[in-house]
């Protein structure tokens, strides 16, 4: 099996690796790192929890060690593009992790903040940029810094920069770099327009990796729907945390209203709640994720702005509340759960006017997703009980799932008691392998412009501030 150690890193790199108890590098990983450190440009097919991060920061890093140079002023040698404040946020955690032992400089910007810190932090010229396409455009456009020193261009998560409408901002930002540069770029997807884009940014014949087939659920996740009337969905999800297995879970809503009512329903009904949505001010996110990854909340309930931009260990249930407009969207939430090597599950609720939602995402997705007919029920007793084995889906003798039953309920177990716990596989996160998420500990994907600010740094050397919205580490 391939290691860190044989792929050529920079020796301070395998310093931070083997700080963090990293020794062997995931499939993208181990793809991506040799073409990228040689100078090639990379095109990426892969979703959140595949290590991409590693699989860019690390050969970016070593081409900075191989070849040491200041920065020209307002400016920096590397530019990381991503849709969102909290994935831009943890791009620049794992830079500062991986390079720790090399001295780079890495600043973080983004939007909804005073831009004085963020110039400040870029005048006398960093290493590497991490930036939200929205501010970084502003700052173009006031010429508070410049693209003139880029030698490599990294695009993370296109296909969410082209649902949040970015791919305009992405064509400007592009004129503002020199044409000479390594480009990589990555997506979960490749819709004809993210597809297109990726012709006009890479250069011709780019190294190709694919880890991944494009829009496929995760394996490791055990997956149920439940059919439920509109208006008792809020008494079903109260009950699903009457199973104590239900230890960390991410609740997705559609809108930033439902949110905030879901997370009051769920606080009314004894189990601890937080919302966090694009209308909640930076110091709202950063107490609500930091409540729901310390485990004083149970539950965190989001709107897609979470779906890619928040990355926490241990998150053993996900629960649509509201099924997604965009199918697609089904997928990175449930991409929530089953992270660095851990099981998880995910329940979603559907109701009758959302029946055609579910068949576009098993159209996607390519699955028939084990259902559950809760409709009927005179009264919605313990939720899970009545899902067979704690809510993983009935199998068959082969160990393959049963096909989807439409509106006709499977058969219940009886044992109603206890909250329906009996046989659940996942009991809290097992030890990730090493390697399979390197060096990041907060949040990774999300569903907002990338218009509010966090910028915090964790370790020391680092220079932090949460009301600027950048971060820097020198």
């Amino acid at each position: 099996m391939t290691q860190f150690t044989d792929l050529g890193l920079a020796k301070p790199l395998l310093k931070a690796l083997a700080d963090e108890g990293y020794a062997t590098p995931t499939p993208i990983q181990a793809q991506a790192i040799p073409g990228v450190m040689s100078g090639k440009d990379l095109l990426g097919i892969a979703q959140t929890g595949t290590g991409k991060t590693a699989a860019f920061a690390l050969p970016i890093l070593h081409r900075l060690a191989e070849n040491r140079k200041p920065a020209p002023r307002r400016s920096a040698r590397v530019l990381v593009l991503a849709p969102t404040r909290e994935l831009a946020t943890q791009i620049g955690e794992s830079f500062k992790t991986y390079g720790k032992h090399m001295g780079v400089s890495v600043a973080v910007i983004f939007g909804g903040v005073k831009y004085g810190g963020q110039m400040r932090a870029m005048a006398p010229g960093v290493d590497i940029l991490v930036a939200t396409p929205g501010r970084l455009l502003d700052h173009l456009g006031e010429k508070s810094m410049t693209l003139e020193g880029v030698e490599i261009l990294v695009l993370d998560e296109a296909d969410q920069m082209l649902d949040m409408g970015f791919i305009v901002p992405i064509r400007k930002i592009i004129k503002f770099v020199p044409r000479v540069r390594q480009n990589l770029f990555f997506s979960a997807t490749m819709p004809s327009e993210i597809e297109k884009l990726s012709a006009e940014i890479l250069n011709p014949n780019p190294l190709k990796v694919s880890v991944t087939p494009q829009a496929t659920t995760v394996d490791r996740v055990n997956q149920r729907v439940v059919f439920v009337e509109q208006q008792r969905k809020r008494a079903l999800l109260a009950e699903l945390f009457d199973d104590g297995s239900f230890k960390r879970v991410i609740v997705f809503t559609r809108t930033k209203r439902g949110a905030d009512r879901v997370a009051r329903g769920l606080e009314q009904a004894g189990v601890e709640a937080a919302s966090i949505h694009g209308d909640k001010s930076q110091g709202q996110r950063e107490r609500a994720l930091a409540e729901f990854k310390a485990g004083n909340v149970r539950a965190l309930v989001a709107t897609d702005i979470a779906a890619r931009g928040i990355d926490i260990d241990a998150v053993t249930h996900v629960v649509q509340y509201e099924l997604p407009n965009v199918p697609e969207s089904y997928v990175h939430r449930i991409g929530r759960t089953a992270r660095a090597g851990a099981d998880g599950s995910a329940v979603a609720f559907c109701a009758d006017d959302e029946r055609n939602l579910l068949k576009d995402i098993e159209k996607v997705t390519r699955q028939r997703i084990p259902s559950f007919d809760r409709r009927n029920d005179r009264h919605l007793g313990a939720a899970t009980a009545a899902m067979p084995d704690a809510g993983k889906p009935e199998r068959s003798a082969q160990g393959k799932p049963q096909p989807h039953r439409g509106s006709h309920a499977p058969k219940r177990n009886r044992n109603h008691g206890g909250g329906g716990n009996a046989g659940h596989r996942h009991e809290g996160a097992p030890a990730r392998p090493a390697g399979d998420k390197p060096a990041f500990k907060g949040p990774n994907r999300g569903g907002n412009r990338g218009r509010g600010g966090a910028g915090r740094s964790g370790g020391g050397g680092g220079r932090s501030s949460g009301s600027t919205g950048v971060w820097s580490n020198r």
